[in-house]
């Protein structure tokens, strides 16, 4: 019998400064955590058996922080979560706990209204995180990104991120205190370090499903815009005409029909191909926007370059812990 089998998953769980580890751990049904790129708060679920109803309901808002592992390695710390579901259910009597990413707090979700006139990409990303007390990680490319005029109305300043981080395909998220900011494919933590690159091979995985795009579907995207109201629309192109992708929305200018365009080119890049992966054995340190190499697939398989966009971590008693981690093709490289 190999090393691997006698690893042990091992967790932590503190519920605003008090460790339940203990208490939890003979309860413990499941612990599942996704990690996401932007767009989407990471998320904490946790079922727990209230055979005996001594299991006290957490209440709303409280703060858990994680860390997952194995036994003989150490744990790895995954942050700061809210919870904002509680459910009980029966029978058997089951505590179902539903936390997300405790940086997304209500401010960022309220809606606002706004406008920014002459700055830069980086002066408005500031000013969202200035106003959060958030660190702020923006790449040097971006934040020197001229912006004419942008309005927020009846939006949220996590929607408004959202639709910044489409406009340049960018990570736009909060995470560890600090909103980041950054070019998908980027590589890079929140605390803008570059994650090191991971290599995994098929012997470390129990299932996968990979799906190739014809990539030459569309051959580029062609945005329209529009400045003067009645004029006619004009176009900008990024890639080759013969079968460009149609943007439907008019732009107000002719750079930020451009950066749409560029925008969803690279989306399309990385759709060339996907996959899906489960590790047998769970990978605390795996984490969306790390550069990924896979090998003992097929060669198109092996010689494509990957990108993390999603990482789901579950420990269970019957399953141990495993990783499904979700892939798509690095258009960075």
């Amino acid at each position: 019998m190999t090393a691997a089998a006698y690893a042990v998953p091992a967790w932590r769980v503190v519920l605003d400064g008090k460790d339940l580890t203990d208490k939890i751990r003979p309860r413990l049904l499941d612990l599942t955590l996704s990690e996401a790129r932007g767009g989407e708060a990471d998320q904490l679920d946790l079922r727990i058996h209230d055979h005996d109803g001594r299991m006290a309901l957490p209440r709303r808002g409280v703060e858990l922080s994680v860390a997952i592992g194995w036994a003989d390695s150490g744990l790895i710390e995954k942050g700061r979560f809210r919870v904002d579901e509680v459910e009980h259910t029966g029978a058997p009597d089951l505590i179902t706990i539903r936390a997300r990413s405790a940086d997304l707090t209500h401010p960022l979700r309220t809606r606002r209204e706004r406008s920014w006139h002459s700055a830069t990409l980086g002066t408005i990303i500031r000013n969202i995180a200035g106003e959060h007390g958030l660190q702020v990680r923006i790449e040097q490319r971006l934040a020197g990104i001229a912006i004419p005029h942008l309005d927020q109305v009846n939006e949220s300043d996590v929607h408004l991120l959202s639709r910044l981080g489409q406009r340049f395909d960018a990570m736009a998220t909060v995470k560890a205190g600090a909103l980041l900011f950054a070019p998908i494919g980027s590589g890079k933590t929140p605390s803008g370090i570059a994650l090191p690159g991971a290599v995994i091979t098929r012997r470390d995985g129990d299932q996968h499903r990979y799906a190739l795009a014809d990539r030459d579907t569309f051959s580029g995207v062609r945005a329209y815009w529009n400045n003067t109201p009645g004029a006619n629309r004009k176009s900008v192109l990024i890639g080759e005409s013969g079968d460009a992708k149609r943007l439907r929305e008019t732009f107000n200018s002719e750079a930020e029909a451009r950066e749409h365009a560029a925008a969803e080119w690279q989306r399309i890049q990385r759709g060339a191909a996907t996959m899906g992966y489960t590790l047998a054995l769970g990978r605390a340190d795996l984490y969306p926007e790390q550069k990924l190499r896979v090998s003992g697939f097929k060669r198109e398989i092996d010689e494509t370059k990957w990108l993390i966009a999603k990482t789901t971590h579950t420990i269970s008693g019957s399953a141990g812990f495993t990783t499904a981690l979700e892939l798509e093709t690095d258009a960075s490289s």
